[in-house]
């Protein structure tokens, strides 16, 4: 059998799960629900599994069903750009979901309802946003103006060599 303090003085002490008194306050009720909701839609592979089984469908469903968790943001009056994040969370995942095969692969690894329920609970008590939800939030609209951009200059394109 193993000698426990050879162990540590080899690998470091182990890991203890913190006292009791340093645990933070149980979630309020919605939150556990959309922690629920989250669990079951990326951890258990419903959200993915939808859109490899209804193309097009199962993605807009799993992105209804994500809308839940930005619907208690907005309850609780989370700052609009975290809400905006979340959207932008939601989004990228229909968008991946909707590419045929690659992005059924891509849906299987990007857990959107987990990124929305962490920015959450994260800021559950301030709803306040933060320079990484600014950043977020401006290189998606960057992203869309320079889509926007290509759509344009692809119509005019094509305008071009039909005249």
């Amino acid at each position: 059998m193993a000698d426990p303090a050879r162990f540590a003085a080899r690998y470091g002490a182990p890991r203890m799960a913190p006292p009791s008194d340093v645990l933070a306050e149980p979630l309020p009720a919605e939150i556990a629900r959309a922690r629920t909701l989250a669990r079951v839609l990326d951890h258990y592979l419903v959200d993915p599994l939808l859109g490899l089984v209804l193309p097009g469908a199962g993605d807009l469903i799993g992105s209804l069903l994500g809308l839940y968790v930005v619907v208690i943001a907005v309850r609780r009056r989370m700052s609009p750009l975290v809400i905006a994040r979340m959207l932008l969370n939601l989004a990228l995942d229909a968008v991946l979901g909707a590419i045929p095969v690659i992005g059924d692969i891509a849906d299987f690894a990007y857990k959107a309802n987990e990124h929305n329920l962490a920015l959450l609970v994260d800021r559950r008590t301030t709803g306040r946003a933060t320079a990484r939800d600014w950043l977020a939030v401006g290189g998606a609209v960057v992203a869309f103006a320079a889509v926007i951009a290509g759509v344009i200059y692809a119509i005019v394109a094509m305008v071009r060599a039909i005249a």
